[in-house]
């Protein structure tokens, strides 16, 4: 569909594409809203991936054994590789990777609060794979029904993936509750600590979020925040029995006439806090990717002068 016709009938078939379930591509015509809440939300996306890598990779050269080591060495590998799919999903939309990481290092730009608290022991490693990867998971397997066919495609691997992430965490929490005293207490420290963020990750309640209805309407996302909410607290609570482990919340039931596990209300005080920069670990997060960023320069500039010489040479 071409920018020549007249607007009404770009925005008709803009319409008719979504209603009839099909994808928006990279050249078809949509309403600059459109466009702008798809750079948002697959911005943040990508700068989640990217920030993630930290709170784990702290663990890399601590890691228990070289197996676990490996492992988690492959997992921020992993994360590396989503936030780069992201970042080229966000460029078919036109903007400029390196205008997102500017953005993102100048707190102009979010990402999840999740990354913004601290790994104090290994346990943290399993319990991210299991409960923030789990959450993760939830919130992303319904957008590889996204409306924006780039980010639709690359939610596929990405949640391929990030389900084998979970799987890896969680078998490391049942190690270690299988193991010594100190590494169950452990482990129930880690969940305590982790259990409120995870809730958070879904965002704010429907109520108090500005972008959940027209991003239903136009399909970017299939479900509420709080009705992901829902279904990943009824996931986990099982989940946490199998494991031996509880939630720190003492309203957490099962409710028959609901058909849904009950929960206490999340601090939606400390979710703006975090958002605001003033997290456990915001500062260390953005400064971390700044030095990160200004370090990689010359690596940018090399692959630049070397494509430039290729170029030249092809012409």
């Amino acid at each position: 569909m071409t920018a020549t016709l007249p607007e009404t009938e770009l925005e008709s078939h803009f319409e008719r594409t979504i209603e009839r379930d099909q994808r928006i591509e990279p050249r078809d015509w949509a309403p600059e809203g459109y466009r702008k809440t798809m750079v948002r939300q697959i911005a943040q996306h990508a700068h989640s991936e990217i920030i993630g890598m930290q709170p784990e990779g702290n663990w890399i050269t601590r890691a228990p054994s070289l197996r676990r080591k490996a492992i988690l060495l492959a997992k921020v590998q992993d994360e590396a590789g989503h936030g780069l799919y992201l970042y080229s999903a966000a460029e078919t939309l036109g903007v400029d990777r390196a205008d997102l990481t500017e953005k993102l290092i100048s707190g102009r730009q979010k990402y999840s609060s999740i990354f913004n608290y601290p790994t104090l022991t290994f346990a943290d490693v399993g319990v991210i794979g299991w409960l923030v990867d789990g959450a993760a998971i939830c919130n992303q397997v319904p957008l590889c029904r996204s409306s924006y066919g780039p980010y639709a495609r690359a939610m596929v691997r990405i949640c391929k993936e990030e389900s084998f992430h979970q799987r890896q965490g969680y078998e490391l929490l049942m190690t270690m509750m299988r193991g010594t005293g100190q590494q169950r207490e452990m482990v129930q420290e880690a969940v305590d600590r982790w259990w409120w963020p995870s809730l958070m990750m879904f965002g704010p309640p429907d109520a108090d979020s500005p972008n959940t209805a027209q991003s239903m309407a136009w399909k970017v996302k299939r479900h509420t925040n709080d009705e992901l909410r829902q279904r990943f607290v009824d996931m986990s609570v099982p989940q946490a029995e199998a494991l031996g482990v509880t939630f720190p919340d003492p309203d957490l039931a099962w409710n028959a006439d609901r058909g849904h596990y009950d929960f206490g209300a999340v601090d939606w005080a400390e979710f703006k806090n975090v958002l605001q920069g003033n997290g456990p670990c915001n500062a260390q997060r953005i400064a971390r990717r700044r030095r990160a960023h200004d370090e990689g320069a010359w690596v940018r500039e090399a692959a630049a002068a070397h494509a430039a010489k290729n170029q030249e040479a092809t012409a």
